[in-house]
């Protein structure tokens, strides 16, 4: 498929096809990859969301800001946005990665719309890829409240601790099975004192360290 469809879902226009191009190229297919594309558009997502949270939230403090940027940026978030584009289906995969279902893959895609933030920075400056942004996650924008951010079990978990001045949760991969694109994963949470250790399991290995995590939580509360 031509992607300047996705350009145009986007909202932007390359002025430098090639830009594009690269930014929608796996390191599997050759090279120039998006990787180095990527790490910019990382820079810059967090930069622009930091700037919206600061504008959007006055009162905010710099640690809940903190939180609702994380959440914002992570991989789940962009995962979503990058499969409502359908960024998937304009990715250059090598033989190993389409055959794999690579082009549905989380982290791939998150990646890929890094990229393409990257690739827009550099196409048109800061003003071009801020409006993209701000236009892609204004959803997402819209539905934050504050004083209600959402803390993930492992840093609800961490500042438990943290409190009660014990040892910080260490994390260990136990089993990572099935095919590429529908992995599940097996993961540790343990802990020095109380001596703990629980298990979680999920679709990647951040999920599995998430519910190993909640596991510890609710074992220590009760």
């Amino acid at each position: 498929m031509s992607a300047v469809a996705l350009a145009q879902a986007i909202g932007h226009r390359f002025a430098d096809p090639s830009l594009l191009k690269t930014a929608l190229t796996h390191r599997s297919f050759g090279s120039p990859n998006n990787e180095r594309l990527e790490f910019l558009g990382d820079g810059l997502l967090n930069c622009v969301v930091a700037a919206a949270l600061y504008r959007r939230f006055p009162a905010m403090p710099e640690g809940d800001l903190s939180r609702q940027r994380a959440n914002l940026v992570r991989q789940d978030a962009l995962h979503g946005l990058a499969l409502k584009l359908k960024v998937g289906e304009y990715l250059r995969l090598g033989e190993g990665e389409l055959k794999s279902g690579g082009a549905q893959r989380p982290s791939i895609l998150a990646d890929a719309l890094e990229a393409l933030f990257g690739a827009i920075y550099l196409d048109a400056g800061f003003e071009a890829v801020d409006a993209v942004i701000n236009r892609l996650y204004q959803p997402l924008f819209e539905a934050l409240t504050p004083g209600e951010v959402k803390k993930d079990a492992k840093t609800c978990l961490q500042e438990w601790l943290q409190g009660r001045k014990k040892a910080l949760p260490k994390y260990h991969l136990l089993e990572a099975t099935g095919a590429a694109h529908e992995q599940r994963f097996e993961v540790a949470c343990e802990i020095e004192n109380p001596p703990l250790r629980t298990i979680g399991h999920g679709t990647s290995r951040r999920i599995a360290e998430q519910v190993a995590a909640d596991n510890a939580l609710k074992v220590l509360k009760a």
